[in-house]
């Protein structure tokens, strides 16, 4: 971020602000277990930088979730609605867990205790959490509802991905992956290059990645290799992403699936393609995958799936990146479409959900192109300049008060 703040001419005062959140609440989270013992987890809530509006930010559930790893999501989801030019700020939350090894009654009172430790903090003009890493609809609805009880009134605008029988908005599960399409899309459109026949890669076959696999296919591309925890399959012709859906939902592992030949998961970046997707957790491609990755155009799915180290040596051998911040975008999008309806009361259609959806990724991406190509940099520095031009403006704006 400092880098950005240089490249945007951001005063040092303002810079300054920007480097640490505004606010990082710990709390501790006691759930009765089921056999009647009380365990005590750990939680968090991080306000990074809220000048632009509310805190946006997801709530993860993760046996390995630190205060710092929160914090830099925080500052993630600063640059990310700021660079889809929505109003909110910046925020992200979670609870060390691992809700794998919890009942069903055990995660809805971790859920419920957690968001009584930080509820001073939610609200729908103040923090709007969602969904992330191991939650859901569900999880969102258990947290609406014990809102609702602590303040004795309705208050749908406090949370999105909710359920839709709670005021949910119906293509926001898939908004994700539809704002990663639009920006594989675009960034073809951008280096003048063929989209349909083109072959993709993807690791990650999730929330994200499942119905991600199907809209490429859908758009024209051949997904010829697909990886999850489970393994890896390939095809040259193009996988059936339907029929492979299909057979993981089914309980097959990714390596058996009939369309393909099986593949070690570590040989996923040599696949030869045009485009390689990114959709599982952070980190996935370091130093020495970069080095051996087979295509020119990375667009980040998942959250931080690229290295430091790892831009750097892709930023010198040439390959194009689209920054996470843009790239999967469409799901914190869709979250404003929804705060907003339930701040309105009233139900958007869904031809006016993917048209504003659409329109806000691509002048985005556009937006960051046009910067990139007029700063001679990379689309993740290009990212990172226009959000924090945006949110120093918005700070410079208001003042310091006192």
């Amino acid at each position: 971020m400092a880098a950005a703040a240089a490249s945007a001419g951001v005063g040092a005062g303002v810079a300054a602000m920007l480097q640490v959140p505004e606010r990082v609440v710990e709390v501790a989270v006691p759930v009765r277990r089921d056999s009647g013992e009380i365990e005590v987890f750990t939680g968090w809530r991080v306000h990074h930088n809220v000048a632009r509006g509310p805190a946006k930010g997801g709530i993860r559930f993760h046996p390995a979730l630190t205060a710092s790893e929160v914090s830099a999501l925080a500052a993630d989801m600063s640059l990310k609605t700021a660079v889809v030019d929505i109003p909110f700020g910046g925020g992200k939350g979670g609870v060390r867990c691992d809700p794998g090894a919890m009942s069903l009654g055990e995660l809805e009172r971790l859920t419920r205790r957690y968001t009584v430790a930080i509820a001073s903090l939610l609200g729908p003009d103040q923090d709007v959490p969602a969904p992330d890493v191991n939650t859901d609809e569900r999880v969102m609805a258990w947290l609406l509802d014990t809102v609702d009880v602590l303040h004795g009134r309705s208050m749908p605008a406090v949370v999105t991905g909710k359920p839709l029988a709670v005021g949910g908005m119906r293509l926001h599960a898939g908004a994700t992956a539809s704002g990663v399409v639009r920006c594989v899309r675009a960034a073809f459109g951008a280096l003048h290059r063929d989209l349909v026949g083109a072959r993709a890669v993807l690791q990650g076959f999730g929330k994200v990645g499942g119905p991600l696999a199907f809209l490429l296919q859908s758009a024209g591309m051949r997904v010829v290799a697909v990886a999850d925890v489970g393994g890896a399959v390939w095809n040259p012709g193009g996988l059936d992403t339907a029929g492979l859906a299909d057979h993981v939902t089914a309980g097959g592992s990714m390596g058996s699936f009939p369309g393909g030949s099986a593949l070690d998961p570590t040989e996923l970046w040599e696949v030869e393609a045009e485009l390689t997707v990114p959709a599982a957790l952070e980190g996935a491609i370091d130093a020495a995958v970069a080095e051996r990755l087979a295509s020119a155009l990375v667009v980040e799915a998942a959250n931080g799936p690229v290295t430091p180290a790892a831009d750097e040596i892709l930023a010198r051998r040439g390959t194009i990146v689209v920054p996470d911040i843009l790239a999967n975008a469409g799901g914190v999008t869709a979250s404003y479409f929804e705060w907003a309806q339930s701040r309105q009361g009233y139900p958007w259609d869904e031809a006016l959900v993917a048209t504003r959806l659409g329109r806000t990724i691509d002048d985005a991406f556009s937006t960051v192109w046009a910067r990139s190509q007029s700063l001679g940099a990379t689309l993740r520095h290009a990212a990172n300049v226009v959000a924090v031009e945006r949110i120093a403006a918005a700070i410079e704006a208001r003042g310091l008060f006192p």
